[in-house]
């Protein structure tokens, strides 16, 4: 079983670009404080729907159970803050 999960997903054809990517929203929001989904956007280059995804992927254990804090700014506008878990990459502790 891999480490994500989904319809069309394939563990072989999938966990390296998806592992990827979640590492690149994790890190875009290491100490970054709030940034919006269009924020992380533009530093990661990934589609805001992927962005979304990874980030509920980040607070479960498998991917190092780390704290994104979900924060309304303004009219339907959300920003995401993270907290990491004592690790140093969002898969140390699977």
């Amino acid at each position: 079983m891999g480490l994500f999960a989904g319809a069309a997903y394939i563990a072989a054809r999938d966990d390296g670009r998806l592992e990827r990517q979640r590492d690149r929203v994790f890190y875009a929001l290491k100490g970054a404080g709030v940034l919006t989904l269009r924020n992380i956007a533009e530093v990661t280059g990934d589609p805001e729907a992927s962005i979304s995804a990874q980030i509920r992927h980040l607070r479960k254990p498998k991917h190092g159970a780390h704290t994104v804090d979900k924060i309304h700014i303004i009219n339907g506008l959300y920003g995401y803050r993270l907290t990491p878990n004592d690790t140093d990459t969002p898969s140390d502790s699977a």
